[in-house]
């Protein structure tokens, strides 16, 4: 069932949101041969600027002949998600009409995104936007989005895909049946989508286009909100899923044609990029994996899709690729005058190209999801708030039965709320920036080691809930998991804010334990010469 009525107003809101929070989320995957502890781990920094960092857990739903879900457009502005399904509060989200609900669904995390549900299916998002300015840009406008009366976005995408899926390969299909029932009417996004074995790149153009890849098991891949899939091997359905238009539709449109010459691209045809934004980002988490490539960073037609990591990768390696600012090379944004004396890259100002660590952001999380453990123990993510380089990370489990109070706190449109947990990092986050070249040495003396021992002690947990469930004791094991992990956020949460206190009173006054904190020479150079701000009358001349 379709409502008309309200597409066109639904489409305008979600231009606005996402052109405002455009160049916005970079993403990552890694196959279970390429990690370190035989996981499948995909990831995804939710940057935006108004995204909702709220976490609750969607409890497993009844389904059954003539039971229906709503379809919502925008369906995660801001709407309360605790009291849900009884409860549907979408916020300023649009209902635009239901769809069947067959069988009964699994229990998932969501937060402006939803992650990852009980089976350990996980996923992320980044969102591909196309230059309108360009011949291709105004094509892809006019043949994916005037008269497009679709009614599915990323959102919706994601909760119907959680809601069923058991592994990565059929949470992609769920998209792709969805998209072509339903229509997709926003910009094109690309998904990473991981089940413990395989790790899945999808992405969805616009009406009912969408393909899939599966990257090698040995291999990373990132995603800088720019589509990225340009080959699909029609004769591999194994390794490629798509639409069954995907190549008819550009044809018919006078996007493409098998006469040309030029390969079929699915991703240059349909979400043309060339934003250096995206790419620079691409190549720096590239580089950091497989440097021996020395991949030309203003060459990113020369960039491969995947890459084989040059050493096994950990969550804290992702962690450390989500917190880079270009540190030690040409595009280092801690080296420009608009990061002050004391060289802060996360402000709003940067003059160079935007890193993947982002001052503005929402949340960032890595799935490590390992097909060794039991279905109970396997859906794991590490998730923080704010700018990675300066916040901590708490695992968490989609089979939990609570979550923590502080998880579901707060609004970045409201007052400061200590009771918060994006609130508390971006406490300690922005009295940083008040001298960080220093003050993010004592963010890392404060979190890095009670990390470290995060990472061994979930490990044990891990272990000791499989041999739980091995016992046949199911219920004992989660709540083992869900009793560690909620008193472990609870712990980092009132650590946290202690540290931020300290910091505060350390950094007070842009000094360093009340004492002065010096301009160094290069610095005192650039505000020698520059130049005073003009008398207003003067500037009104």
């Amino acid at each position: 069932m379709r409502k008309k009525l309200t597409l066109a107003t639904a489409l305008a809101l979600t231009f606005v949101m996402l052109v405002s929070s455009a160049l916005a989320c970079t993403t990552m995957g890694v196959g279970k041969d390429a990690s370190a502890d035989g996981s499948t781990m995909v990831s995804h920094t939710c940057d935006s600027t108004g995204d909702d960092f709220r976490m609750w857990i969607i409890p497993e739903m009844e389904g059954g002949e003539g039971v229906t879900a709503d379809i919502v457009m925008n369906g995660n502005t801001w709407g309360d998600w605790s009291n849900y399904p009884e409860v549907k509060n979408y916020g300023g989200g649009l209902v635009m009409g239901e769809m069947p609900q067959p069988k009964d669904t699994f229990q998932y995390l969501h937060t402006n995104y939803s992650i990852i549900n009980e089976n350990g299916v996980a996923m992320g998002e980044s969102t591909c936007s196309f230059d309108r300015n360009t011949e291709a840009g105004q094509k892809v406008m006019e043949t994916l989005f005037t008269n497009n009366d679709g009614i599915i976005d990323c959102y919706q995408a994601q909760h119907v895909a959680l809601r069923y899926a058991t592994t990565a390969r059929e949470a992609v299909q769920i998209m792709g049946d969805l998209v072509e029932a339903y229509g997709w009417n926003t910009l094109a996004e690309n998904i990473n989508i991981c089940d413990g074995n395989e790790v899945w790149i999808a992405e969805f153009y616009g009406r009912d286009l969408w393909c899939a890849v599966r990257i090698p098991d040995d291999e990373f891949f990132v995603c800088a909100n720019r589509c990225r899939i340009n080959y699909i091997d029609f004769e591999d359905p194994d390794n490629y899923m798509w639409s069954d238009n995907i190549k008819q539709f550009a044809i018919d449109n006078g996007m493409w044609s098998e006469d040309s010459g030029v390969p079929f691209q699915p991703a240059n045809i349909y979400a043309p990029n060339t934003s250096r934004g995206c790419y620079l980002r691409e190549w720096r988490a590239l580089s950091l994996v497989a440097p021996s490539l020395n991949l030309d960073p203003n060459d990113p037609d020369s960039f491969p899709f995947s890459v084989k990591p040059e050493r096994k990768l950990s969550v804290e390696d992702l962690r450390q690729i989500n917190s880079d600012h270009y540190q030690g090379t040409e595009f280092d944004t801690t080296r420009t005058a608009v990061a002050g004396p004391y060289g802060n890259p996360i402000n709003a100002d940067f003059n160079v190209e935007r890193p993947i660590n982002m001052y503005r952001a929402t949340y960032h999380f890595i799935a490590n999801v390992n097909a060794k453990y039991p279905k109970e123990v396997r859906p794991l993510i590490y998730i923080g708030w704010g700018a990675a380089d300066s916040s901590y990370m708490v695992p968490l489990f989609a089979s939990m039965t609570k979550l923590p109070a502080q998880l579901s706190t707060g609004s970045r449109y409201e007052k400061f709320d200590r009771d918060s947990s994006w609130w508390v990092s971006q406490y300690v986050q922005q009295t940083a920036t008040q001298n960080y070249e220093r003050a993010i040495e004592e963010i890392y003396a404060a979190r890095d080691p009670k990390m470290a021992e995060q990472y061994e002690t979930v490990a044990s947990m891990q272990n000791a809930a499989a041999a739980l469930v091995e016992a046949g004791d199911t219920k004992g094991a989660v709540q083992l998991l869900t009793s560690y992990a909620y008193d472990n956020a609870i712990d980092w949460h009132n650590y946290w804010l202690e540290f931020g206190d300290e910091l505060y009173g350390t950094y007070m006054f842009n000094r360093v334990d009340m004492k002065s904190a010096p301009w160094p020479d290069w610095w005192k150079e650039i505000m020698n010469n520059a130049p005073i701000r003009p008398l207003e009358e003067e500037a009104t001349k």
